[in-house]
């Protein structure tokens, strides 16, 4: 046993968005408490791809080699990121001996309308059959994410014992805060990776870029890009584009709906529009992740939230304020102070 508790992470680096960026923070953070391995599966699901440019610069600044494969992962306690990444696999080649085995869900188990976000019970079996540990547990990163873990986890039995962390293990959002602008405009934009299910039907689509705002830029937009099917009222950017800050630079207003069957687990690019000093405008469930930082609010309501805004600049400043200020709960600070709780629990105990 080490003198300090070490931590093994393993994960599918490919990924790429708000996971990945999450994951980066993580790692800063917990490369300074601890003793960190970082493990990569090569799986199915991310065949093909490079590692997340995220990660990549997180582990080439903290000088930390990435693992691939391994045949053995031991360690106080290992972090299991996006369990997700196992659905295209029949086997888990690696065995992973732990004190304590922490699976982060970062997609959730239950879509809206109750259907399986993915075969949970055979990704937790497959980590659960290569794991020899003391405890494992599940560990949801946002109330929504909770709410759909505890849903699963009341109606399943799955094969090995799991027990549902009871903080959320969220994403760290330490970032520098802009101030918001004293006269706000009608610009909105949305930004996301490109996947199908991060957008919304078109009428929803519709309803939040109008022909009347001054200005629709919508970062990720590849699939209106290929097909040419965007209003010409909108700017189109692919994902990666153009940067996130030069993207914040034309809007003062985040519209962030998604696909009918599938909900943010975290909404890591809300936070993002919060600390770059705009307002953010989602679906009340993931608007509660935020606690009145993001405003909740169905698609036909998004004109008129727009409109009282531009109207009341004064206003518009102070909820941006206070916003910024809510995005403390998911500090670095706050995630260290739970963690080394964490740690604390190991033989060793933290820094």
């Amino acid at each position: 046993m080490s003198m300090y508790p070490t931590v093994a992470y393993v994960l599918d680096p490919r990924f790429r968005g708000g996971t990945s960026s999450a994951v980066a923070a993580e790692l800063d953070l917990v490369s300074g408490l601890a003793r960190v391995e970082v493990h990569a599966l090569s799986t199915a699901m991310f065949s093909g791809r490079s590692v997340a440019p995220q990660l990549g610069d997180a582990l080439a600044r903290l000088t930390l080699p990435l693992i691939w494969d391994a045949r053995e992962i031991a360690a106080d306690i290992v972090i299991f990121h996006n369990p997700s990444c196992l659905k295209f696999q029949d086997t888990l080649a690696t065995r992973i001996v732990a004190n304590k085995l922490i699976v982060v869900t970062h997609e959730n188990f239950l879509r809206p309308g109750g259907a399986e976000g993915f075969d949970v019970a055979k990704c937790l079996e497959l980590i659960g059959d290569s794991s020899t540990v003391l405890q494992r547990a599940i560990a949801p990163i946002s109330p929504w994410n909770r709410q759909t873990v505890d849903s699963w986890v009341s109606t399943q039995s799955p094969k090995h014992d799991w027990a549902v962390q009871p903080w959320d293990w969220f994403n760290i959002c330490s970032f520098e805060m802009q101030a918001p602008t004293p006269h706000p405009a009608d610009r909105r934009g949305r930004h996301s990776r490109p996947g199908f299910e991060k957008f919304p039907q078109q009428d929803v689509m519709d309803l939040c870029f109008p022909e009347a705002a001054e200005q629709n830029v919508i970062l990720g937009a590849d699939s209106y890009l290929r097909d040419g099917s965007a209003p010409a009222h909108w700017t189109l950017y692919p994902f990666g584009g153009l940067s996130v800050s030069q993207y914040f630079e034309q809007i003062d207003f985040c519209v962030y709906y998604t696909a009918p069957t599938w909900r943010e687990s975290f909404g890591r690019v809300l936070a993002e529009a919060i600390a770059a000093g705009k307002i953010a405008i989602s679906d009340p469930q993931t608007a509660q992740t935020f606690d009145g930082a993001v405003i909740g609010a169905a698609p036909s309501e998004v004109n008129d939230i727009v409109r009282r805004y531009i109207s009341d600049p004064v206003r518009y400043q102070r909820d941006v304020v206070s916003g910024q200020g809510k995005l403390g709960k998911f500090s670095s600070t706050a995630f260290e102070a739970t963690f080394n709780t964490l740690l604390g629990q190991m033989p060793g105990g933290p820094r």
